[in-house]
C-alpha cells in the first residue's frame, strides 16, 4: 500500500523540498500541502492522509493546536512533528497531545522516509539518541504537573512495567524481546495491554507517561 502524506509548513521551500524527497521514495505519495494548522485540519478531513508532517510554529494556528484537533477527531492520520529541536519548546506538548513522534528538519531523505514508514505502521518514532533527550528535557519542565501516585500505574504487572520502562528508553518491540528473551509477539501483547490499562494512544504517550510519573528518570 502507498503511504499518503500531508506536509504542513508555512515555508514553501520546506514543503516543496520534502515533497520532492518523499515522492521519490517507493511506496510514499505526497497528496497535499498546508500552510498552517487550520488548513491542515481541513486537508486531513478532505484528503484522509496516513501521515501528517506537522511544523510547530505557523501563523493562524500552530502545529500544537492542530495536532490536538486532528487526534481528537479520531482520524486514522498519524502526526509526525517537524522541529529544529533547540527552538521548539512546544514539541513535548505535541507528543502529549497525541503526535506519534518527531523528526528534525535537517533529517536526510532516508531518515524522512523511514520516519514516515515507522509512523504509518503504527509505531512511535522514538530514536534513543534524540527523542529520549527531548522527552527527558521537557518532562523536567512539566514536573510540577506530574502525579505523585500515577493513576493506573498500580494496574500494571511487573513485566508490563518492565516493558514500559524499555519503551521509554527508545527500544523497539524486537529489541525489547531480545532484552527480555521472549517472543516479539509477546511484547506486542504487553504493549497493547499497557496502552489499554493506562488509557494511552500509542508508544510515544507511553514514553512520556513513564518520564512524567518517574518510572524512568534522567540519567
Amino acid at each position: 500500500m502507498t503511504i499518503r502524506v500531508l506536509i504542513v509548513d508555512d515555508q514553501v521551500m520546506v514543503r516543496e523540498g520534502f515533497s520532492v524527497l518523499l515522492n521519490a521514495m517507493d511506496g510514499i505519495e505526497v497528496v497535499g500541502e498546508a500552510v498552517d494548522g487550520r488548513e491542515a485540519i481541513e486537508q486531513v478531513a478532505a484528503l484522509r492522509p496516513d501521515v501528517v508532517l506537522m511544523d510547530i510554529r505557523m501563523p493562524r494556528m500552530n502545529g500544537l493546536e492542530a495536532t490536538r484537533e486532528i487526534v481528537a477527531a479520531d482520524t486514522d492520520a498519524k502526526v509526525l512533528v517537524l522541529t529544529t529541536f533547540d527552538l521548539d519548546e512546544y514539541v513535548y506538548q505535541a507528543l502529549r497531545a497525541g503526535a506519534s513522534g518527531f523528526l528534525l528538519k535537517d533529517a536526510s531523505a532516508r531518515q524522512l522516509a523511514d520516519g514516515v514508514r515507522v509512523v504509518a505502521a503504527g509505531e512511535a518514532l522514538l530514536a534513543p539518541s534524540v527523542t529520549k533527550r527531548l522527552i527527558v528535557e521537557f518532562s523536567k519542565i512539566s514536573e510540577a504537573r506530574k502525579l505523585a501516585d500515577p493513576a493506573g500505574a498500580g494496574e500494571l504487572t511487573e513485566r508490563e512495567t518492565e516493558v514500559l520502562v524499555l519503551i521509554a528508553q527508545g527500544l523497539s518491540n524486537a529489541e525489547i524481546a531480545d532484552r527480555l528473551v521472549v517472543a516479539e509477539s509477546t511484547i506486542k501483547t504487553h504493549v497493547s495491554r499497557i496502552l489499554v490499562k493506562l488509557g494511552l494512544r500509542d508508544r510515544t504517550q507511553a514514553a512520556v507517561y513513564a518520564y512524567e510519573t518517574r518510572l524512568v528518570t534522567p540519567a
